[in-house]
């Protein structure tokens, strides 16, 4: 049955949807639980605007140094798979036909069927059908390190700039409760984004995101309170 076309898209969208979300994630997360725990350790407001800055910084170089080399490790590997592939149409066509025409017949087609479909395939572009059939890489899923950098990098930024925005505005006394509470709502959100653009069940996206997002966030205001009476991190 031929997908229909929002399925397509969200096939299409997969490699850079993945990146966006996780840095939007790690943004809002990484930099609310920073500021939780340097807040809970009762620094001041300029030290925990601080600290959420260079979380800022350092966050969005490190998703987009690791997207990088873990998406283009994932392209090289690619590479050398299509070239293998390339070097064995080039010295052993017939078998790469047989090796083709058994990817169909296991997929439902008769002997012979599958036998002329490999034949007009390879006829139209050899490589091409069998980097799809055989090894999986298809334009749309394929990998792109600049993209996913790129777009694991402004993610972080986008969704840590939030946090801190709220850290730039609120007042002392409500500023944990504020910060925890709206980071949360931006997690569902997300979440919830995320699950619909991917086809899944929103509310369960959402639930699983906030979970983990409020664990993270008390587990590093507890440690930051718990340092911040040790040390007296106070200002």
């Amino acid at each position: 049955m031929p997908l229909q076309s929002s399925d397509k898209h969200r096939i299409r969208r997969s490699g850079w949807l993945r990146a966006a979300v996780l840095g939007a994630d790690d943004g809002i997360l990484s930099t609310a639980s920073l500021v939780l725990g340097v807040a809970s350790a009762q620094a001041n407001h300029a030290a925990i605007l601080v600290a959420g800055i260079a979380g800022l910084v350092a966050g969005s170089m490190s998703m987009a140094a690791g997207e990088y080399v873990s998406v283009h490790s994932q392209a090289d590997t690619e590479k050398a798979e299509l070239k293998r592939e390339r070097e064995e149409l080039r010295t052993d066509d017939a078998g790469e036909h047989k090796e083709l025409a058994a990817i169909y017949a296991r997929r439902g087609l008769d002997a012979a069927l599958a036998s002329q479909v490999a034949v007009q395939l390879m006829k139209h572009n050899a490589l091409d059908a069998h980097a799809r059939d055989e090894l999986g890489i298809t334009e749309a899923l394929k990998a792109r390190p600049l993209q996913a950098a790129l777009a694991s990098a402004l993610s972080f930024f986008a969704g840590a700039a939030l946090p801190l925005l709220l850290v730039a505005i609120a007042p002392a006394g409500i500023l944990i409760p504020l910060v925890a509470g709206a980071s949360l709502m931006l997690l569902a959100l997300l979440g919830g984004l995320a699950a619909h653009a991917g086809g899944a069940n929103i509310v369960r996206g959402a639930f699983r995101i906030c979970f983990w997002g409020a664990l993270a966030m008390a587990v590093t205001a507890g440690v930051g309170k718990i340092v911040g009476s040790l040390f007296g991190a106070g200002g």
